[in-house]
């Protein structure tokens, strides 16, 4: 099963960066201006069994995507699940850990799995790679300077 990781060291506590992606507006604000992604609905916060429903756009195609939240260890991880959405699998895993000079490293992974099997990661992987570390660079590189300008 294919594994994408970003790593980006960032000049702020761990609890800082936490707080960042708890606030209300963080997954608006982490949505890439090119991703045709709009949030449908969403419960509060980002602890255990709260929820978010995206809808997107792959070419003339419209997905609903459904993700349920089911880790939560305040100002370290949270992580997500593809619960109804264009993966076999998505497992997001978000976590904050001490660089041990102040900072944190910001690591983002997911485990994922395209559908149709081999066929599906044969045709797609490459794909689906380039366009997660788009966004994930957008992310870390916005996470950074949100939280370095408030430190």
């Amino acid at each position: 099963m294919p594994i994408y990781e970003k790593r980006s060291r960032i000049a702020a506590t761990p609890e800082r960066v936490f707080a960042f992606h708890e606030a209300p507006d963080a997954l608006e604000r982490l949505t890439p201006p090119w991703e045709s992604a709009r949030v449908l609905e969403k419960s509060a916060g980002i602890d255990v069994g709260a929820k978010v429903a995206l809808v997107m756009r792959l070419g003339p195609v419209s997905i609903r995507w459904d993700a349920e939240h089911t880790a939560y260890e305040k100002g370290r991880m949270f992580q997500d699940v593809q619960r109804k959405g264009p993966f076999r699998k998505w497992e997001h895993t978000h976590t904050m850990l001490p660089d041990g000079e102040g900072g944190c490293w910001l690591v983002d992974r997911i485990d994922y799995e395209v559908p149709l099997g081999k066929l599906g990661t044969w045709v797609a992987d490459r794909m689906v790679r380039k366009r997660l570390e788009r966004m994930f660079t957008y992310r870390h590189d916005l996470t950074r300077r949100a939280c370095e300008e408030r430190t």
